[in-house]
């Protein structure tokens, strides 16, 4: 399948060659931009979201206001950014001074998902236009009326030579991988995430990918159940369960197991009363697709008698109201073999913080990990004894809200990292640049070299 767009991507690039973007007041102007295309959907954007996932408005809120965030942390930094930034030189290279100077990529490929479809991908568009690049972004098809809004919003308020924005399927998206970008960031899952490393590779174009994963939470004795319990309803429920960082499975010490699953089904009762799939807070399952893995799952559960809260759902709807899971044997049971992505939390007993650690390490990497725990022992432990994206002690996902905290995963999870200086970083070329005057040129560093060695050595040790 052959692309043709409005402006080819050698023109955006050459653009950006030719040092169009590099000034301040150049990004600034996008910024700008992109403050209007958000002020001009505070209507419009809800709707579209709530067409796609069911969100409630303040869900849709969340998406608006986390692009607005970035906005501000990137227009108060964003000079500071740009500066270039002084290295120290060894004393053998005096005089002479160097420096990083942060520069364009060029023509970046922003590709997003369906579950924050706005949010992931105006919220890296920030960062690629902070950094002086022009950009061609591709929504994601499965969440159709919000992916038609980005288009249209896009192109009202930015020329197609700086922003340009791609709708199709995935044989669009392989269609765009044809094509030589110079940054390409993905966020989406495993499986997509390596044919757009391995489409990359053919040019070797750098990648930013924002996976996922099984992001565990743990559950020690010591912990507020009343405080947990709510924050961990509330995590899982967000967004019917799509969210990257939601707590994907719960481990538990014997002593708070019970009080525990109480403890959350009384406050998602509480979030949603005694009907939860008539909720008005509560999303629904994006497509028929992703509804009938779910619903798989937890028909298994039902008939093996696993469920210990919930586990309704109404296909008409799509919706299948958050349910709590026992799990007693973790390594057969299908709901610990993928990333759920749903509102289905399997729980399992775990005898004390070793094996929790242990059990985690046997899997790959998670993009986010939760220890609710009162124990500066204990949170010690898991930073020196894993590995995630992140690390959330006591709550789940609010790590994600804040600018100044790189976002992004290790290894399966995903490479690379954005929000705040960090996205800035990612959509920028460090140049290193060394600048040294004429009038010192010691002659030792030129041939003949006959009789300088020890002198050299002594210098340079």
């Amino acid at each position: 399948m052959a692309l043709s767009l409005p402006v080819p991507i050698s023109a955006m690039r050459a653009a950006v060659d030719r040092g169009d973007t590099r000034p301040l007041a150049w990004r600034l102007e996008q910024l700008d931009r992109l403050t209007a295309l958000i002020d001009s959907c505070r209507i419009s954007l809800p709707a579209a979201l709530e067409a796609d996932l069911g969100k409630p408005d303040v869900e849709g809120w969340f998406e608006q206001v986390a692009v607005r965030q970035e906005l501000r942390e990137t227009r108060r930094n964003l000079r500071h950014w740009m500066a270039p930034r002084p290295i120290p030189v060894p004393a053998s290279f005096r005089p002479g001074r160097a420096a990083l100077h942060p520069e364009p990529l060029g023509c970046v490929l922003i590709i997003g998902p369906w579950n924050y479809p706005f949010q992931l991908c105006l919220h890296p568009l920030v960062s690629a236009l902070a950094a002086g690049n022009h950009v061609v972004l591709k929504p994601s098809e499965h969440a159709p009326h919000t992916a038609a809004l980005i288009a249209a919003l896009v192109a009202q308020h930015f020329p197609a030579e700086v922003v340009q924005v791609v709708q199709g399927d995935g044989a669009t998206a392989a269609a765009l991988l044809e094509e030589r970008f110079d940054h390409i960031f993905f966020t989406g899952g495993a499986r997509v995430g390596r044919l757009v490393m391995a489409a990359a590779a053919r040019h070797l174009t750098p990648v930013t990918l924002e996976l996922g994963g099984k992001s565990p939470a743990i559950v020690l004795d010591d912990a507020d159940l009343a405080v947990t319990a709510r924050r961990l309803a509330w995590g899982k429920g967000l967004n019917a369960g799509q969210t990257c960082i939601a707590p994907d499975y719960l481990m538990v010490t014997p002593k708070q197991r019970e009080p525990l699953v109480a403890g959350i089904a009384a406050e998602l009762q509480r979030f949603h009363g005694p009907d939860p799939l008539n909720s008005p807070d509560l999303g629904r399952i994006v497509n028929q697709a992703q509804f009938d893995r779910l619903e798989t799952l937890l028909a298994v559960a039902r008939s093996r008698g696993q469920v210990l809260w919930g586990g309704r759902s109404d296909p008409a709807h799509r919706r299948i109201e958050p349910t709590l899971i026992a799990v007693e044997d973790a390594a057969n049971d299908p709901l610990m073999q993928e990333e759920l992505f749903g509102p289905l939390l399997p729980v399992l007993t775990v005898p004390d913080l070793d094996d929790a650690l242990h059990r985690i390490r046997l899997g790959p990497k998670p993009l986010a990990l939760y220890l609710f725990s009162r124990s500066a022992i204990a949170q010690r432990e898991v930073l020196s004894r894993t590995s995630s994206g992140s690390v959330g002690f006591n709550d789940v996902v609010m790590q994600a809200g804040i600018n100044r905290l790189p976002f992004g995963g290790v290894g399966e999870s995903g490479m690379g990292n954005y929000h705040g200086e960090a996205g800035f970083r990612t959509f920028s070329h460090q140049r290193s640049v060394l600048k040294r005057p004429f009038w010192l040129d010691l002659p030792f560093r030129y041939p003949p070299y006959a009789g300088k060695l020890p002198l050299l050595q002594r210098l340079l040790g």
